[in-house]
């Protein structure tokens, strides 16, 4: 129904949170819902999902990151700064109602490395406007937020190539 307003979270240490996400992301918009996604801890347009997905009106995309690695525990100023812009922007997003479908990936690996508070996370999942759906992805979802939670998805590693010596692939990877 679309007044519903669920609340997905894609955790857990397997690949595909980003992917399920884009993808649900996609299935919205075709059928004419209003897709904002704010990529936290992330700043490469080298992401295939990134560019395919800005070609699509109504579909946009914000990355809220650096293009390096965050140091867990010690990120920069600028990682602070860059992860507040996303989350000040999730909740502008939030007042204004102007999209169907809000995704905040890698949100969850933002809060564990202390990027954005947990408590704040909360907030924002228990105050959403109900006709808008939320998506929450990465690693390490807070427990608390998997109990407000309309569904929870967790992806398991059983066996991932790059223990084989695979390295990363265009295409598949990123």
């Amino acid at each position: 129904m679309k007044d519903s307003g669920l609340l997905l979270v894609y955790t857990g240490d397997g690949k595909g949170k980003t992917t399920a996400a884009f993808g649900l992301g996609l299935r919205a918009w075709g059928h004419g819902r209003r897709v904002l996604v704010i990529q936290f801890m992330k700043g490469d347009d080298r992401y295939g999902e990134v560019r395919a997905a800005r070609t699509l009106p109504g579909f946009t995309v914000v990355q809220a990151g650096q293009s390096s690695f965050v140091s867990k525990g010690a990120p920069s100023p600028r990682d602070l700064d860059l992860a507040r812009h996303g989350m000040d922007l999730a909740w502008e997003t939030l007042r204004s109602g102007d999209r169907d479908l809000l995704v905040l990936d890698e949100l969850n690996v933002a809060v564990d490395y202390g990027l954005i508070p947990a408590e704040e996370v909360l907030r924002f999942g228990r105050h959403r406007p109900r006709p808008m759906d939320l998506v929450i992805t990465g690693r390490y979802a807070d427990p608390g937020l998997l109990a407000i939670a309309d569904t929870v998805t967790e992806m398991a590693e059983v066996r991932h190539h790059y223990q084989a010596g695979v390295a990363a692939r265009e295409g598949l990877e990123f």
